[in-house]
């Protein structure tokens, strides 16, 4: 239960630091009701990490959300107040993501948790970056990725059907990184290739 702990809580501070998130939330003492909701939505995340309904790359995305409630809101702080029209706004957009995070959390498929296959879930993690750095860099497009994080999630449906009895054999190992390998190979592929369909 420990080593699980452990690697959720490695797994939430690579997802900080790859995003220059830094969980002390945005400075001032003048919207608290809202800097608590964004740390409830934030250990939330966490929990689903830990859970398994909540993917790496699905987390990143929330937390990045959660990052540019953060900068709005320390951009409304910076003259020293927020207006009750910039509160609503922050609130509003802080609900619709804790209606996000809830809605995944409620998801009955259980996806990568922590145990015997932590090599896979870090493949897993690191394709999953590379993904976000090639639509970045206008490699992948948009529908692309929808595809490629469609396939990721269909590997960690399946790792986590391999651990139902406890137990991931070799030869599921072997089936897991067969087919993360394959889709690693596809991002590099996109990553690699121009952007304007030259190669």
């Amino acid at each position: 239960m420990k080593s699980k702990l452990f690697t959720v809580s490695l797994l939430a501070s690579a997802l900080f630091v790859g995003l220059g998130f830094s969980p002390v939330m945005a400075q001032g003492t003048n919207t608290p009701r809202i800097d608590q909701t964004q740390q409830a939505i934030s250990a939330r995340i966490q929990q689903g990490l830990a859970s398994g309904h909540i993917t790496p790359s699905e987390a990143r995305e929330l937390y990045r959300r959660d990052r540019d409630i953060e900068i709005r809101e320390s951009r409304f702080k910076s003259d020293r107040t927020a207006t009750a029209q910039e509160r609503q706004q922050l609130r509003a957009d802080l609900d619709r993501l804790s209606a996000e995070v809830e809605r995944m959390i409620a998801n009955r498929d259980v996806v990568g948790q922590s145990g015997n296959t932590n090599g896979i879930d870090n493949r897993e993690f690191n394709i999953s970056q590379r993904i976000d750095e090639g639509v970045r860099s206008g490699h992948i497009s948009q529908r692309e990725a929808r595809s490629l994080r469609s396939r990721e999630r269909d590997v960690a449906r399946q790792e986590a059907r391999f651990k139902r009895d406890g137990v991931v054999t070799p030869q599921e190992r072997r089936q897991l990184r067969n087919a993360l390998t394959k889709l690693r190979n596809d991002v590099e592929r996109m990553i690699r290739k121009d952007p304007r369909g030259r190669r």
